[in-house]
């Protein structure tokens, strides 16, 4: 199915002259590393084509390299073609009914069809993976610079390769492209991994500050303020929720970060059981089962959104318990 689905991706691609690549706003590393890899692969490949990946930088990743700046112009008679993003309102940069066609490819759960051509797969570990994927499966020529790109991509998304949906796929894909390019991956973990002091004190503080039920949901507000005075901005913030993916007591926990730029709140949610991605929905947001962000507007939403995800984890204690007795 897959296969099929890539030669018409690839067919599309051969055909345009312009080609956009967009992905979701607030990015992360997998989402920034996909769309800048496959546009400097497919100029790679096709050197006479026009391809632009757009969408608002994101300066904590500028390792990954620049974005292009969007103009109007760019719509008339070019593909778009958006990465790691599930559904048309999350789209960052432009606006996907403006295109001639439009493609998506994207592992996240399906949530609406927007686009001509539909490539998703939520059991793939990240869009690099899916990109690397692409890239191995047609005649688009991998770079060596597009490889580390899209090797940061899936260790971001993977946590080092940790996440349950990382599978022997990725790492056969993985190891495919490290031999086709000869790419030093261990010197690419410092780049990722990196942090300024400011962060891991403020990581100190959100470990001091932790909310914790009887029923194991783990929740702390940031509010503006905090933020200021540790120098932290929202999207740092809201990534600090994958370092406390081994915490005993918790099943679920959740970082919210006033966002004053763009006038919300980010929620970022991580999941050691219960399923999550349910209730983010129900709150502008979504994601995977046990890994999504919502964005609220007020203290009520969350204080709402707190209450259902205790009760998704005091449902999820009670099937276990009922198991084991069973």
């Amino acid at each position: 199915m897959s296969r099929r689905i890539i030669r018409k991706i690839y067919r599309k691609i051969k055909k345009y002259d312009t080609i956009v690549i967009a992905r979701h706003v607030g990015p992360d590393p997998d989402a920034i590393s996909s769309q800048i890899a496959l546009r400097d692969v497919i100029l790679n490949t096709f050197p006479k084509k026009k391809v632009y990946a757009v969408g608002a930088p994101a300066s904590k990743f500028k390792y990954l390299g620049s974005l292009d700046k969007f103009h109007e112009d760019m719509y008339k008679d070019a593909l778009l073609i958006v990465l790691d993003v599930p559904d048309k309102a999350r789209v960052d940069g432009v606006n996907p009914d403006l295109f001639k066609e439009r493609i998506k490819i994207d592992h996240h759960p399906f949530v609406e069809k927007f686009c001509e051509i539909e490539w998703i797969d939520d059991n793939a570990s990240s869009a690099a993976q899916m990109v690397i994927e692409l890239i191995l499966t047609t005649k688009l020529r991998m770079t060596k610079e597009a490889a580390e790109k899209l090797f940061i991509g899936v260790v971001a998304d993977t946590n080092r390769f940790l996440f349950y949906y990382t599978t022997p796929k990725t790492f056969d894909l993985v190891s495919t492209m490290i031999k086709k390019t000869n790419i030093d991956f261990t010197n690419l973990y410092e780049d990722l991994y990196m942090r300024p002091l400011k962060e891991i004190k403020f990581q100190g503080y959100i470990i001091n500050n932790l909310q914790v039920t009887e029923n194991g949901l783990g929740y702390i507000k940031l509010s503006d303020e905090i933020l200021k005075e540790y120098n932290v901005d929202p999207a740092s913030a809201g990534n600090m929720v994958n370092n406390f993916n081994y915490i005993e007591e918790l099943l679920v926990w959740v970082v919210f970060s006033e966002d004053k730029v763009n006038g919300n709140i980010r929620g970022s949610i991580r999941s050691r059981g219960p399923a999550i991605n349910e209730v983010a929905t129900n709150y502008n947001g979504g994601g995977h089962v046990y890994a999504s962000g919502v964005r609220l507007t007020t203290e009520e939403e969350i204080d709402k959104l707190v209450k259902e995800l205790d009760k998704v984890c005091f449902l999820y204690k009670q099937k276990q318990s009922e198991e084991l007795e069973a």
